[in-house]
């Protein structure tokens, strides 16, 4: 028997954030980052909590990556506040530096259930409806999943005012870590049919409004659609997994800081022609992997025509090449110029173990051996 569930309540549309005056708490801690605590973005979260008579405070030493040192230090905030619930502002670090707080809080101290709302100010992650998060040990320079029902956010608030200042780059990013969600998702070893529909209308979605939001910020439409898709994409894969293209783009993280949309959409084409095997011989091939027959239908949600299942894998590929040409997003770590050969090779080895131990690996539509992930990393370059 296989289970598919939603814990999360989604607001979205017109207006979301007014739901932060009806929340049955009393006492929330806001968790976020300085950027966000000390704008103007905070007061739209404060104003309706006033209007709702409800008491908080604000833990801002949130940092990109959430690591481990500074989710201690919200915990110990988060101890010494005791809320009713948390409220997680921001980016995927943010929602994922609550999630871990609140988690590790709770085991040292269990006093009582305490709520977890997630209002995401980029559209990318999907954290604010999936079970996972990501800490990082920044001595040992490894990301580490977190994969708990517990992690998972009781509401998620989307709401398209908090993403229309989000800067092009960040934008291109982020959407592209949408695609790579949804993608990822829907040819992942543990797809299924309610995780394939939701992956699919993210795709499509991405397909025509990602470059309508990167281009223009100022188009509404196109950002609450992405706001959508990426909350699509984070409950298909919340069901499905994902694959490789993330477990390699967190080491990218770990090691060069790389941002992690950023990683995911630099890996994916070489990740769709390992997937699909393809090579000089492809078309000689009497039959294809299954995967190669779901990429072909990804290709044809984005409208891509072509004449067989390895053109539309191909045309996929040249799609997304072509999405990071138009965004500037570098498509080898050798463009990046603040990393050099020498960094990046001699990191090569440690990489690609840390990858086949990372826990997205085990969903990925094909197995890959140490010397396969060594391979796709030189490739990058």
């Amino acid at each position: 028997m296989k289970t598919f569930k939603l814990d999360t309540v989604i607001h979205y549309g017109d207006n979301a954030l007014g739901r932060l005056s009806e929340i049955p708490y009393k006492r929330v801690l806001i968790i976020t980052d300085p950027f966000i605590a000390k704008g103007p973005m905070i007061s739209m979260i404060t104003a309706p909590l006033k209007k709702g008579g409800i008491e908080y405070d604000i833990f801002f030493d949130v940092v990109p990556d959430a690591p481990i040192e500074k989710i201690i230090v919200g915990v110990k905030k988060f101890l010494e506040y005791e809320p009713e619930a948390v409220i997680a502002v921001g980016g995927g670090s943010a929602i994922d530096s609550s999630k871990s707080i609140r988690e590790f809080a709770f085991k040292a101290n269990p006093y009582g259930e305490v709520g977890l709302i997630a209002i995401p100010t980029t559209s990318g992650t999907g954290s604010e409806v999936t079970s996972f998060a990501v800490v990082n040990d920044t001595k040992a320079q490894i990301k580490y999943p977190l994969v708990s029902d517990s992690l998972t956010a009781d509401e998620a608030i989307l709401d398209a005012e908090l993403v229309k200042s989000v800067p092009p780059s960040i934008t291109a990013d982020t959407g592209m870590d949408v695609f790579t969600h949804a993608l990822e998702a829907y040819v992942s070893s543990e797809h299924n049919e309610f995780a394939s529909a939701l992956a699919e209308k993210a795709i499509e979605i991405c397909g025509v409004f990602l470059l309508r939001a990167y281009l223009d910020g100022s188009d509404t439409h196109a950002r609450q659609k992405m706001h959508v898709a990426s909350c699509l994409a984070g409950i298909s894969f919340n069901s499905a997994s994902l694959g490789i293209t993330h477990s390699m783009a967190h080491q990218l993280g770990a090691q060069f800081h790389i941002p992690h949309g950023r990683a995911n959409a630099m890996l994916l084409p070489l990740i769709i022609e390992f997937n699909s095997d393809i090579h000089t011989s492809s078309k000689s091939k009497k039959e294809y992997d299954p995967v190669v027959k779901r990429y072909a239908t990804v290709a044809h949600t984005l409208g891509l025509s072509s004449y067989n299942k390895i053109m539309s894998v191909r045309s996929l590929v040249n799609w997304v090449q072509f999405m990071l040409k138009e965004m500037k997003i570098p498509q080898h770590i050798s463009e990046i110029g603040t990393i050099t050969v020498d960094q990046y090779m001699s990191k090569v080895s440690v990489m690609a173990d840390a990858a086949l131990a990372d826990a997205c690996t085990v969903t990925n539509p094909r197995v890959p051996t140490k010397e396969d992930i060594m391979k796709l990393y030189q490739k990058l370059w």
